[in-house]
């Protein structure tokens, strides 16, 4: 047997473009050279995919001339992603002359699995892995229902709701209802849950558009910026003096918890700047294992895994808690079914202490997918009545 194909995506139309670049590089560097052909496969924030040359650099410098551009197409009689391939003129930046693109189209069209390193809208919320359906081509990480579901947070809390799981009171509205009726919003936030809140749009990550509202002039401002990336936002009640505890997840019928590590945050909360810019001194904390007593590790990964299974996890996920110093209570956050794999991402992190280094993760979330898909394959999609 030769090398296994592995397409990685990264960039994407989302507020977590960047994030996704950094989890890319880590993913392509890490991939076994002996084990792995990779194809590094660029998205850019108009939805363009790239291919051919080197995308990761193209994105990164955001200079895309002389670039190949791929218009892709779901074809399962080829087992692949079919793509017709145009390259940007070098002189006046529009598409200029179109190319056969053979070697390209090839490599896409044969390859044996997906590895989306795609965080946030249009990559981690079930449409890509809807497109990889249609094209029978194995993936990694969850489905499309799982990853529609993580993906958004009101979907994702009344789920967790209906299966006893322990959430914070949460309050929803949509960009709609806030622009025509904001007094209404605020009063019914304020009379519901109180301050602080945090208010969030409900479907994005890297803590992009989150606030954390500790009066009602913060509220309004806090509102309009979650309106900025979503049609619906939601309103959480912000747990008193909470700790950051995380658990990675990994598997398809059989899930497993990693041991739990903890986020000291480097502001007030685990925002985006405390996430990927804050460096040095002021970097935010990681610490692993998370200084709990074994009760509540055990709590802590039950909860995780069957928050996982509620959602029909599949490959991986992070799932994050908030616990509270001051009552002791633990309320499940949030899934994140394509977490970050850059080098500081605990993900990764948390597996590696766990005993599985970062390579062998790799190799088992690719293990993951093809047995997912062999799995898939087995159901039936033709059904013709018995004759009478």
């Amino acid at each position: 047997m030769g090398r296994i194909k592995v397409a990685v995506l990264f960039g994407g139309r989302s507020g977590e473009h960047e994030v996704s670049i950094m989890s890319a590089r880590s993913v392509m560097r890490a991939l076994d050279a002996e084990k792995y052909e990779v194809i590094p496969v660029g998205i850019t924030r108009q939805g363009r995919w790239l291919v051919g040359a080197d995308p990761l650099k193209a994105l990164e410098s955001e200079d895309l001339t002389g670039t190949q551009f791929a218009v892709i197409f779901a074809d399962p009689s080829r087992q692949g992603l079919w793509a017709d391939t145009e390259t940007q003129a070098a002189t006046n930046h529009h598409l200029a002359t179109r190319e056969s693109g053979e070697s390209t189209l090839a490599s896409l069209s044969r390859v044996d699995v997906v590895f989306p390193v795609l965080h946030g809208t249009f990559g981690e919320d079930g449409t890509v892995q809807g497109l990889l359906e249609l094209a029978g081509v194995p993936y990694v990480g969850g489905g499309v229902l799982n990853s529609a579901l993580a993906m958004d947070k009101i979907a994702f809390k009344d789920v967790a709701k209906a299966r006893g799981l322990p959430i914070t009171d949460y309050v929803w509205t949509t960009r709609r209802q806030w622009l025509a009726e904001p007094e209404a919003v605020m009063d019914e936030i304020e009379r519901k849950l109180g301050y602080p809140v945090f208010t969030k749009p409900a479907n994005l990550g890297s803590s992009v558009g989150i606030c954390k509202c500790h009066d009602r002039a913060e509220l309004r401002q806090g509102l309009d910026e979650a309106a900025r990336y979503d049609r619906r936002i939601l309103a959480e009640w912000a747990v008193p003096d909470a700790r950051e505890i995380e658990v990675s997840v990994l598997g398809n019928e059989e899930p497993m918890a990693s041991i739990p590590g903890e986020i000291i945050p480097s502001r007030e909360f685990y925002d985006y700047q405390a996430k990927y810019l804050d460096q040095g001194e002021d970097a935010s904390q990681l610490l692993i294992p998370a200084p709990l007593d074994e009760a509540m590790v055990r709590q802590v990964q039950h909860l995780a895994v069957e928050a996982y299974r509620a959602i029909d996890g599949a490959g991986m996920a992070r799932v994050d808690f908030l616990l509270s110093r001051t009552t002791g209570q633990l309320y499940l956050n949030e899934i994140n079914t394509i977490p970050g794999f850059t080098s500081i991402s605990m993900y990764p992190k948390l597996w590696e202490a766990s005993g599985i280094p970062y390579s062998r993760l790799l190799d088992w979330l690719i293990d993951l997918a093809l047995d997912r898909h062999a799995e898939n394959a087995r159901s039936e999609r033709v059904f013709r009545p018995a004759a009478k």
